[in-house]
């Protein structure tokens, strides 16, 4: 029987590889009104008990999240006196404070980290946050209080919880206890019980921009020649446009443009080309991107034609290809139920352990046969 690793040997559920964590980085780039939002309710006094940090996956939640837990444990509390701190102009706190080093070592004693842990044998992290680790918390509530002082819980992600763990964290949403603030970050923030998103404050993050996409890149050690085009193929996810830089991502789409330009008469090599190149030994992650980019692809065709107007080129030539295809509500619509289409295909095809070269071609092709059919209205 094989040894379980250690706890410590897991890998961290919420890091990006090749990313530093949220609570390693310093600064966070595009979400200066979700940080406002919280400054002000905090100066004015209006600290809700629970804020769920919502927007899509990489746009900055968890980053958001670790600084306003530093903000809240390093900012002295203003009791009124006639020495009382000026109000906080930032949620910057000092990289050498000492709350600064003890929540980046995981050492802060009124912090609380919700995540996903080991699953029953140790051998690797659970797919879930499950209760037990919420009922954790119960002990952290009462150590913590005595040491006085704000506290602060981070769970990342609320969506991962299951029901007894969600069930669990809304009791404590309903009866918080005090000079405690939980901060949930959520991807998909539908799928959280409506009594618990009713419970808590909402800061709603935005997709990035080129220009923060580009500073944000940087701040991990990467640099991105085309910041445009990986904000639009990455939907302003920092953390998607580091997936894609790794896989060549931008080289990948304007392969996959190139082929869709032969449409509606499919150059068949070049299709195969692409089959292959997601079908490779240790091919996943290109299979993945490249399933990501061809559904990305038919949801600018679709918007094309439903707005009339293509979105900025992800790819040389793109905003052409894509008003050729789509030029109209009527091509907008074939190209969205296509796209649901080849999803569902797609996951099944996953599902029963499809061959990735032929799951690929299938698709290819019948985007080629719609494309065929537009064309003969």
């Amino acid at each position: 029987m094989a040894r379980a690793p250690e706890a410590d040997a897991l890998p961290e559920p919420d890091r990006v590889e090749g990313a530093p964590h949220p609570r390693e980085t310093g600064v966070l780039f595009g979400q200066a009104v979700a940080e406002a939002e919280f400054l002000d309710a905090f100066r004015q006094g209006r600290l809700a008990h629970g804020w769920l940090l919502t927007g899509p996956r990489g746009v900055g939640k968890a980053t958001l999240a670790w600084r306003i837990a530093r903000f809240l444990l390093a900012t002295p509390e203003d009791d009124g006196g006639l020495f009382a701190p000026s109000p906080p102009v930032s949620l910057d706190i000092p990289a050498d404070h000492p709350v600064t080093r003890r929540v980046t070592a995981l050492s802060e004693g009124r912090l609380f980290l919700l995540r996903r842990g080991a699953n029953d044998r140790d051998t690797a992290l659970s797919a879930e946050i499950r209760v037990e680790e919420v009922r954790r918390m119960k002990g952290f509530f009462q150590m913590s209080a005595a040491d006085g002082g704000r506290r602060v819980v981070i769970v990342d992600a609320a969506d991962e919880m299951t029901v007894a763990a969600a069930n669990a964290i809304l009791k404590i949403l309903e009866e918080p206890p005090p000079r405690v603030t939980m901060l949930l970050i959520s991807h998909q923030p539908f799928r959280l019980l409506p009594t618990i998103r009713s419970r808590c404050r909402e800061l709603r993050l935005v997709p990035l921009g080129p220009a923060d996409m580009a500073q944000a890149l940087a701040a991990t050690g990467e640099a991105a020649d085309a910041p445009e085009a990986l904000a639009q193929l990455s939907g302003g996810s920092v953390g998607e446009a580091l997936r894609l830089l790794r896989l060549d991502g931008l080289a990948l789409y304007a392969q996959v443009t190139g082929l869709m330009a032969t449409l509606p008469r499919l150059d068949r090599p070049r299709a195969l080309a692409l089959a292959e190149k997601g079908a490779g030994r240790g091919g996943e992650a290109a299979f993945d991107a490249i399933l990501r980019l061809i559904d990305l692809f038919l949801s600018r065709l679709a918007r094309t034609g439903a707005t009339g107007t293509p979105p900025p080129e992800a790819a040389p030539g793109e905003a052409a290809l894509l008003r050729r295809l789509s030029p109209d509500p009527q091509a907008a619509r074939a190209w969205a139920e296509l796209a649901q289409t080849l999803s569902l295909r797609a996951r099944r095809g996953r599902a029963v352990n499809l061959d990735p070269a032929a799951l690929l071609l299938d698709m290819v092709l019948k985007i080629d046969e719609t494309a065929g059919a537009l064309a003969q209205r």
